[in-house]
């Protein structure tokens, strides 16, 4: 807590910051460069008397302002989101901008209308007693109610933070205190649940929104959406105006939570500008078109709350003039391969899992096919893969085979997936394996990858038509830079941040958040990686993850588990253990069927994994059958698999010794994957205490 003096210094702080923001709209300074060479030697006096500079780079506190990342490199005047919303609302009015489906048929609003919508919501929460910098927080899957409370809550002057839906009553309870959520806003009668057992300790929230389902029981300050949006009628659009007028894009509006997989979640604070510039430019570099050129559609699926999908479907949608539309909450359980056929987007994003899941669909459809159609498509995905993998020009019948292929077998089979429009495919918030960028472009269908975190409004490098190369996530988006720190002999060290998409520091964690930047400035990302000549960078694992044997050996692990993926079909999941032990195990699961209803993995086989069985000559049909009578023909199958993958590591430190095969696959439910399908290392490690404690019982 500040005492008096550190008070009054704030004070004064954010009025200079307050001047000098004024003078620039005043027409008084030509950029922000130039307010920041101006304010330089002010800050070397300052310092030199031991005060604290106008502006740090970073902030702990929601209503801090931070320095911008202003160079020659990144120049653009920075902007609020408002002002982003009005330079949209002039160019692309009359243009749809939401779609949602209500008994069966499409409902779309123009970007005029979702914008007189947000100014209601932000009007409706200042009536409710929105404070400036509280947070606003929404519980519930992709909705265009999502999308307006987050933009009116931005609006009001407040904070929007995003609650991931499977989140227990506890966590939700300690994103709401520690971001003091005024207002929350929540899908159904599910999630609304969770709010009603923790409200009474929340002293900062004053009331909830109901968005889908009808109040099941009245109870004071609970309101459904309708109510809500006429709740703010009589607050005025000049006191609305002001309040949007007061804004500044080094002031937050945008908290994203962490998964929190290593102690408590952090609240991550994006600016107005980190918001704005990374939807214009970070976007750019994707090859996102605005809607003058071509009106982008998208598929909004991927949970809100994760940086990746906020940028892309929310900023981004509004940036561009995008139609957005929205998938059924059942997205991932299997209803997305529906929406897209119907959509026909014409750029779509996926985390690599999803990516995954479409690829074993496939598979599975494959392996259920006649002889004729596996070999036709077999035949088809080579050619294309081949194509795709050597660039160099090759003969004219070698050229006119692969688009005969594409054009009567690749091209129905995008067709089915939605992707028949599609000339984007990004994959983000975790790194491809090989296996499926080589399927994918076996289909005629490169997935660019995208590379950053929430510390950097998601996307600090990117692939796209124009910057790809195979394993690369791309170069740094204009205007951003990477370096790399303690590098090793490999050339492979930390990667580290600079520029306009760095964030401005974890809520209420000032230490977390000095150990997130050094001395320069750079954002640590923890993560490791290459850049090779021409600038591309290379993810090659994160630190944390990395395992230091006992003999002191760094290893690695994704390089393994992919090898091993790859090697074994009927694998779903493998996960290398070892730290600080003599060798390294692993941890494997089998491919199931998900049930269809809360999409957790079945006892029973796919349809690749049952064709992986029948090759080996075991009639296992499911995953219990398998573990519980150590099926001999599996278990030697998985053995000379990860023989082959051995005789390949670089060294016997990298060998596989031992390996257990667990009995059900791992999920979101079972606390394994995250809500992004990113793999809890920790978690796992925690609830498999016993199995990786009798690797190394002498």
């Amino acid at each position: 807590m500040p005492n008096s003096g550190e008070r009054l210094t704030k004070k004064l702080q954010h009025e200079n910051a307050t001047n000098v923001s004024e003078s620039c709209e005043n027409g008084t300074c030509t950029d922000a460069q130039t307010v920041c060479r101006d304010l330089l030697p002010c800050l070397e006096e300052t310092q030199d008397e031991g005060i604290e500079p106008t502006e740090s780079l970073w902030t702990s506190f929601a209503d801090g302002r931070v320095r911008l990342r202003i160079d020659n490199s990144c120049p653009q005047t920075p902007i609020t989101v408002h002002q982003m919303f009005k330079e949209s609302l002039e160019k692309y009015g009359s243009l749809n901008a939401l779609a949602s489906k209500k008994n069966g048929r499409w409902e779309k609003i123009t970007f005029s209308e979702y914008y007189c919508l947000s100014r209601k919501a932000a009007k409706s929460f200042l009536k409710l007693g929105l404070e400036r910098f509280h947070s606003v927080a929404i519980l519930g899957f992709n909705s265009p109610e999502w999308f307006i409370s987050a933009v009116g809550a931005v609006f009001a002057g407040g904070i929007v933070t995003g609650i991931y839906t499977t989140n227990s009553p506890e966590a939700c309870h300690y994103i709401a205190h520690d971001s003091k959520t005024n207002i929350m806003v929540v899908e159904n009668g599910k999630q609304l649940d969770k709010i009603m057992q923790i409200w009474n300790r929340l002293p900062h929230l004053k009331a909830v929104v109901l968005y889908k389902d009808s109040i099941p029981e009245r109870h004071p300050n609970l309101y459904t959406m309708e109510e809500f949006l006429e709740l703010g009628d009589d607050i005025s659009d000049t006191t609305l105006d002001d309040i949007i007028n007061s804004q500044k894009p080094n002031q937050c509006c945008v908290l994203i939570y962490t998964s929190g997989t290593t102690g408590k979640p952090k609240g991550a604070m994006l600016s107005h500008d980190n918001i704005t510039w990374t939807s214009a430019h970070c976007s750019k570099a994707g090859d996102m078109q605005p809607a003058e050129v071509q009106q982008e559609s998208i598929v909004s699926y991927l949970p809100l709350s994760h940086i990746a999908a906020q940028i892309y479907d929310l900023w981004t949608g509004i940036k561009w003039g995008e139609q957005v539309y929205f998938a059924e909450p059942d997205a991932l359980k299997g209803s997305l391969i529906n929406t897209l056929k119907e959509v026909q987007p014409t750029s779509h994003m996926g985390v690599p899992r999803v990516w995954e899941k479409i690829m074993e669909k496939l598979k599975d459809a494959s392996a259920q096919s006649g002889f004729i159609k596996k070999r036709m498509l077999s035949w088809a995905m080579s050619l294309s893969l081949e194509r795709n993998l050597n660039c160099s020009s090759s003969s004219d019948l070698k050229q006119f085979w692969t688009r005969l292929a594409d054009y009567f077998v690749l091209a129905k089979i995008r067709n089915a997936l939605g992707f028949s429009s599609c000339q984007k495919h990004f994959s983000g918030a975790a790194p491809l394996n090989t296996e499926t960028l080589y399927f994918f472009l076996g289909l005629n269908i490169t997935l660019y990858e995208a590379y950053g975190m929430s510390e950097t409004t998601g996307p600090h490098c990117l692939s796209g038509p124009y910057i790809y190369r195979q394993h690369s996530c791309g170069k740094p988006a204009p205007g951003c830079k990477v370096k790399l720190v303690d590098k090793d002999t490999e050339g492979s060290g930390e990667i580290c941040f600079w520029g306009r998409t760095v964030f401005m520091g974890y809520l209420n964690m000032e230490d977390k958040t000095k150990e997130a930047f050094d001395e320069d400035g750079w954002l640590h990302s923890g993560d490791l990686g290459k850049l090779d000549k021409d600038g591309f960078l290379y993810v090659t694992g994160r630190i944390k993850d990395l395992i230091i044997t006992a003999g002191g050996e760094n290893v690695p692990p994704i390089p393994i588990e992919d090898a091993v993926k790859k090697e074994l079909p009927i694998v779903s999941n493998a996960m290398v253990i070892g730290d600080k032990k003599k060798f390294l195990a692993m941890l494997l699961t089998l491919k199931s069927v998900l049930d269809p209803d809360t999409s957790d993995p079945t006892d029973i086989l796919t349809e690749q994994a049952r064709d992986f069985c029948q090759k080996t000559g075991s009639k296992a049909t499911k995953v219990s059958e398998i573990v519980a009578t150590r099926d001999q023909a599996i278990y030697q199958a998985i053995q000379e698999g990860i023989n082959k993958v051995n005789m390949n590591a670089t060294n016997r430190v990298h060998c596989i010794q031992k390996w257990i095969v667990l009995p059900r696959d791992f999920s979101i439910s079972g606390g394994e994957l995250g809500p992004t399908m990113k793999l809890k290392r920790l978690t796992v490690l925690e609830k498999y205490r016993n199995e990786v404690d009798s690797f190394y019982e002498e």
